[in-house]
């Protein structure tokens, strides 16, 4: 328990002087919403709670703290300022062009490892820190989450607290600020503490609640909270928007607002802050921890292809199998998966490897949350479902690139192929999505081959990178050991008189192939492009068929919006030639593949005719 109290009161009103000082200069900002949780965070960092050594920030053994409530940035770098890890002059550069000092954190300040400030999503990333220090690589450092009231409408935040207890992370504490407003007026509870500790209760973890600007009182929370706890941990903390400024606290209308220099005067002289430019120190971990070392062991290619039978396979059987055999080469390698391992096959590696699977039940959000906290803690997370079903956690895939984590994501059951199923269940808008993602690859193989391939450029890739697999089984379309290279495509059919380039991905290639196949016959000469990487697209291979023949015909099991066609027109921009798009052009029913298939006019037959149609 800390003993200098007066230290920390001094502590809280530097703290206070230099939010005010930081968004004033910014012109911009939340120094309301900063205001409220001075005394939590202050007490945690300096009163002997957060241990962390400044020195060595890879420390394993360093307690992990993490501002969900992103938008109290100025809070977290007035915090590592006052701990003398940056200047104070320095953040006075808070939000300034070039200044790690973003609005909201991202991992650009070296002490805050994800990016946050889209709400509800900075507890499921300290669920997925928990996991690698409690169950992957065991640490006795603790992961605390910074919540304002405001998010805790985010049904995220409730998956979380659900799986947290179930797997029993006892060395995850979350912070709830609770000034009861929000940005347009009261939250859903306002000042009504015990709703949240009934609710938070029920969740399976242990709920405290304190006065949250009572420094001895909050010592006191933090001291039972952090001794030996056998659950999660919630500190609800009741607290006042803008506290310490008589122009803000309690007040509405203040939320993202900065005071005026004249304001600002009035401000600090209310704040009384005797040291502006005060020094603490953090406390250090008691013992320092390596982080886990990993070595790359790769497996032989006769035991990879014994994976591969010589028949047909679905390609999300095949990622399945891969999965399973790369468990052995990559040993950092964690599968989360969304209660559908049966048909995603990832059963195979939980089978193989049970530690390193995590089953997130129907949680998409918190399971793409959780795997950006693993992948900051160095581990190589695979997220897999539905690829209609991913569509649940887009803004924390999107989050993810601001993040820089190095995830896998794996969409099954794509398009209309699936059959009986119906539209609920089929993924038809994801290539648009991912192919919008910074730095991110799109990859989309056609048979069991490719997709061992391309599964293993997927992790060895440092980025996001997201893989579509198809339902049905899909014949062998190449011999073993073919190389996939990111950026490049298969030419399957060509010849120095073509008049149509077909190019397709997954299962449309195949229809595709029995087409060119058909006009061939017909004095048609078609090329076909297996365009397995979508994004990086082919642009060289494109644009020499662009030239080469008059006809572009793009089939793909998507809608037209964003997807393959899209990518083509991209990357033959400025040759004069038609690009044909045969897509999912109306909301599909339930029915057989091959039936959806030539209902879209994605049937080799369908194909055929467009193309015989433009011969004419």
């Amino acid at each position: 328990m800390p003993q200098n109290w007066e230290k920390l009161r001094q502590a809280a009103a530097s703290l206070r002087y230099w939010i005010l000082k930081a968004t004033t200069a910014a012109g911009s900002g939340h120094p309301s919403s900063s205001l409220s949780a001075v005394e939590l965070l202050t007490v945690l960092f300096f009163g002997g709670f957060f241990r962390y050594d400044l020195r060595h920030p890879e420390d394993w053994a360093n307690d992990r703290l993490i501002f969900s409530k992103g938008h109290a940035a100025p809070l977290l770098y007035a915090l590592y300022a006052l701990a003398g890890a940056i200047t104070w002059e320095e953040l006075l550069t808070l939000r300034q062009k070039g200044s790690v000092l973003e609005g909201h954190p991202t991992p650009r300040f070296l002490y805050h490892e994800v990016a946050t400030g889209s709400l509800g999503q900075g507890l499921a990333m300290g669920m997925g820190m928990a996991w690698a220090f409690k169950y992957l690589h065991p640490s006795p450092a603790r992961v605390f989450v910074l919540l304002g009231d405001s998010e805790m409408s985010e049904g995220s935040n409730w998956e979380v607290l659900q799986l947290a207890s179930y797997y029993q992370l006892n060395n995850l504490v979350a912070l709830l600020d609770v000034n009861r407003l929000g940005q347009r007026g009261p939250t859903m509870y306002g000042h009504d503490l015990e709703a949240y500790q009934k609710r938070i209760t029920a969740m399976g973890w242990q709920a405290w609640i304190v006065e949250g600007h009572n420094l001895p009182a909050l010592a006191q929370i933090y001291q039972k909270a952090l001794t030996n706890p056998q659950k999660p941990q919630f500190i609800i903390a009741r607290t006042l928007k803008g506290k310490g400024v008589s122009l803000l606290e309690n007040r509405e209308g203040w939320h993202g607002k900065v005071l005026s220099p004249t304001q600002l005067k009035t401000a600090l002289a209310e704040i009384n802050c005797s040291q502006p430019r005060l020094h603490l120190r953090l406390s250090r971990p008691r013992q320092s921890l390596p982080a886990p070392h990993f070595s790359f062991n790769h497996s032989s290619p006769k035991s990879q292809q014994s994976f591969f039978p010589e028949k047909e396979l679905s390609t999300r059987e095949a990622f399945g199998r891969a999965l399973a055999v790369y468990g052995h080469d990559y040993p950092q390698l964690v599968v989360l998966d969304a209660e559908v391992s049966n048909s995603t096959y990832t059963n195979l590696f939980k089978k193989q490897f049970p530690q390193r699977f995590w089953e997130m039940f129907i949680a998409e959000q918190s399971m793409v949350g959780a795997a950006i906290g693993l992948a900051q803690r160095g581990y190589l997370p695979v997220v897999s479902t539905f690829a209609a079903f991913l569509s649940r956690a887009y803004d924390q895939i999107r989050m993810a690139q601001y993040s820089r984590a190095n995830i896998k994501i794996v969409g099954s059951h794509a398009g209309v192929s699936i059959g009986a199923d119906g539209p609920s269940q089929m993924g038809l808008e994801d290539l648009a999505f991912f192919r919008t993602l910074r730095r991110g690859i799109v990859f989309y193989p056609a048979d069991a081959v490719s997709t061992f391939a391309l599964l293993r450029q997927a992790l060895d890739y440092r980025g996001l990178v997201y893989l579509r697999t198809t339902r049905p089984p899909t014949p062998l379309l190449y011999r073993w050991g073919e190389k996939f290279p990111l950026g490049g495509s298969k030419t399957l059919r060509s010849s120095s008189y073509d008049k149509v380039t077909l190019v397709a991905a997954g299962i449309t290639l195949f229809e595709a192939l029995k087409a060119a196949a058909d006009l061939q016959a017909q004095g048609i000469a078609v090329r076909v492009i297996d365009c397995y990487s979508i994004k990086p697209i082919d642009r060289a291979t494109l644009r020499l068929a662009a030239r080469q023949t008059e006809l572009i015909v793009v089939v793909e099991d998507h809608y037209p919006e964003g997807g393959l066609a899209a990518a083509v027109r991209e990357a033959v921009n400025g040759i004069n030639i038609p690009v044909l798009s045969l897509a999912v052009n109306k909301i599909p029913q339930s029915g057989s593949g091959e039936e959806l298939l030539d209902e879209m006019g994605l049937s080799a037959k369908k194909i055929e005719q467009r193309i015989k149609n433009w011969w004419r």
